[in-house]
Parts: C-alpha cells; structure tokens; sequence
C-alpha cells in the first residue's frame, strides 16, 4: 500500500469517527477504489443532509447523511441525532402528538416509510427509535399507536410495524367506521430482527431477543428469548446458568 493510499483510508476512517463519535476502521482488505467511491458517496450524502436540515429539530453539525428522493414531511416534529443515516428513497413523516425521534447513529434502510399517522381525524402517537439502532431497506414502520424501539436493535429488510388494530364486531357498519385500538408496540435494547418480520399492535419484546425471519410477533416476549414462528413462540433463551 502506497503512501497515498495509506493517508486516503486515514483521512475516510476520521471523517466516519467524528460522524459516528466512536472509532471507526476500515476492512485491510477493501480496495481503494471503493474507499474512494464509498468517500465520495457519503460525503455527497452528509452534504445533502446539511442542506436539507432545515425545519428539523437537528444541530446544524449533527452530520445526517441523506440519500436521494428523501421526503421529510411535517418536519417541526422530527427530531435526529448526531450521524444518522437515511438511504434513498425514504419517507419520514413526523405528524403525531409526540412526533418522530431517531436518536444518533440510527440507520434507515433504502425504500423505508415512518408513518407516525394513519389519518388527520385522529393524530398517531409517534415514533422513538434509540442510539445505534438500524432497520433495513423496504421497511415500514406504522405509528399511529406508538412504537418505541431501544437501543442497539438491528432490524433486516421488509420488517414492519402495525401498532393499531380495526374494530370491527358490528356486522351493521362498515369496518373502516368502526374506529380502531391502539396499545402501541415496544422493542427494548440489543435485539435482532431478521427480514420479513411483522410486529403487531400489543407486541413487548424484551431486551436482548433474536427473532427469525418472517415471524408475526404479539404479545409478551420475555427477555433474552429466541422466537420463530407465526405467530412467534419461544424456542429457547439466550440466558446462561445463573444469569439474571
């Protein structure tokens, strides 16, 4: 490795640890080449973060990283941390009584939706996804009941949220004029969520659970569990002998 190289990859690894705010290192074995495509290609995005910040509830410094075709609607209630990462084509809508809050160095996939409201007749109640937190591309997440996601959960592509539900016992109205529930949905920190995963209104998943891929989960997952399956059941724990 020349020299050139050599101060190239030093100069990438300190731009992304002043983004990310913790140290940042990249593989020995990635060509220069794409140091410097993916360089360029994030610069541009902090770049268009700078200029589209305006009207969020965001330090002028805080670093986004904006793809392209983002739309951020009702801005006054989104607010973003340090380093977040928002991929092409994603909608963020933060209109809901406690709008949208995506803490530093969240990632949003590519073709993701944050919708904090189904409709304007009945405001959601919005959105909080933790530091480090990720979601993958072609996401939804459905707000309208709330959904607070922790810290540290990683999240495959086409995860989705629901966290309201239809009334619909009155066989003499029409289901859509029967109004709705809401029990809101939590994630709590250090869980993985694999792809194709649907989480439903009511759902409290515990610190530190693995979910599979393409599962429906409901309900009460305690802590530290490994789920699968429609709906989602407990296949085991992560827990050793003797740990809380």
């Amino acid at each position: 490795m020349s020299g050139v190289e050599a101060g190239i990859r030093k100069v990438a690894e300190y731009a992304a640890t002043r983004i990310k705010g913790s140290e940042y290192r990249l593989d020995p074995d990635l060509p220069m080449s794409s140091v410097v495509g993916i360089s360029g290609r994030r610069s541009l995005a902090v770049l268009r973060g700078l200029l589209r910040t305006f009207g969020l509830r965001t330090s002028l410094w805080s670093a986004l990283c904006v793809g392209q075709d983002v739309d951020f609607r009702n801005r006054r209630m989104i607010k973003i941390g340090k380093g977040v990462t928002v991929g092409r084509g994603v909608v963020l809508d933060g209109l809901s009584r406690r709008g949208l809050v995506l803490g530093d160095n969240v990632t949003i996939g590519p073709y993701s939706i944050i919708e904090t409201s189904g409709v304007i007749t009945d405001l959601g109640e919005g959105c909080v996804m933790g530091a480090r937190s990720a979601i993958g591309s072609h996401s939804f997440i459905g707000a309208a009941g709330g959904v607070w996601i922790g810290e540290d959960v990683i999240m495959g592509n086409r995860v989705s949220f629901h966290s309201e539900n239809h009334v619909f016992m009155d066989t003499s109205r029409p289901i859509r004029d029967q109004g709705v529930t809401r029990e809101g949905i939590t994630i709590d920190d250090d869980c993985w969520v694999g792809a194709n995963v649907t989480f439903l209104d009511g759902a409290r998943v515990g610190r530190g659970c693995v979910i599979a891929a393409g599962s429906v989960v409901r309900g009460e997952i305690p802590p530290m569990s490994v789920i699968g399956g429609v709906p989602a059941k407990v296949i085991k724990t992560r827990k050793q002998d003797g740990t809380p």
